[in-house]
């Protein structure tokens, strides 16, 4: 058996998440049946991370196992050849046995993007979320910041009672950076850390708007942490802003 690495990218328009659900596509389902297609082999490919409904990605790791000998570069242009125009497999390696996207991962970059813009380009409409109202641009950077370093992010994840085990794990996670910028019409929001809670990139976001049109301060950012209850947060961003940029081993 050799252990496979793939990296995706993906918009998740279309897509009801990474997670295989009954009756609905997902992007592991489609994976996993592009795989069989290729190689004859049963297999589910396991994700870095599980990203919701509508949420795309540039730089999305899956590994699994094959039997198959079909070298890793060959591959990754069967499986195109297969998979829907909406899904890419950008790379594909081999790895060794002990390799798990999730498992082994040591950080995730995301990011937001928040199109400013009065009339929001057809083309791009699936892409962002468009908020052409005014915004403090500055107060939200401000904001940003401060969410850098190890924190309980409770209050900015998501309360789902289909994933009830999850949250009596530690909802502790260190953010390496968070950082806003603008550039070409947009408000970007970028964001580096150990691990992501259920939705909490997207309450971040709403969180910062908040902030943007000023009735939040940016040190309730900390007051907002240390309350750990999801009520004294903003309200969950579009999925349609969001994208997993890259995965770091």
């Amino acid at each position: 058996m050799r252990t496979l690495k793939i990296i995706l990218a993906y918009d998740g328009t279309e897509f009801s998440g990474w997670q295989v659900q009954p009756g609905v596509p997902t992007i592991q389902a489609t994976l996993a049946s592009a795989i069989g297609r290729v190689t004859g082999e049963n297999v589910l490919p396991q994700g870095s991370g599980r990203t919701d409904a509508g949420v795309h990605a540039l730089g999305q790791v899956a590994s699994f196992a094959l039997e198959s000998v079909i070298p890793t570069a060959n591959l990754a242009i069967a499986l195109n050849d297969v998979l829907p125009p909406s899904i890419r497999v950008l790379e594909c390696m081999e790895m060794a046995p002990d390799f798990h996207a999730r498992k082994s991962a040591r950080a995730k970059t995301y990011r937001y993007r928040m199109y400013r813009r009065d009339i929001c380009p057809p083309f791009l409409a699936r892409y962002v979320w468009h908020y052409p109202y005014p915004l403090d641009f500055d107060a939200m950077q401000a904001a940003a910041l401060l969410v850098e370093g190890e924190h309980d992010f409770t209050s900015f994840a998501a309360v789902d009672p289909e994933r009830g085990n999850e949250q009596e794990l530690s909802s502790v996670r260190t953010v390496f950076s968070s950082r806003m910028s603008a550039a070409d019409g947009e408000f970007l929001y970028e964001i580096r850390g150990n691990g992501f809670l259920h939705h909490m990139v997207r309450n971040l976001m709403g969180t910062l708007l908040l902030v943007g049109k000023k009735t939040r301060a940016p040190k309730d950012l900390l007051r907002i942490l240390a309350d750990r209850t999801r009520s004294a947060a903003g309200a969950t961003a579009p999925a349609s802003g969001l994208y997993l940029v890259r995965v770091e081993y």
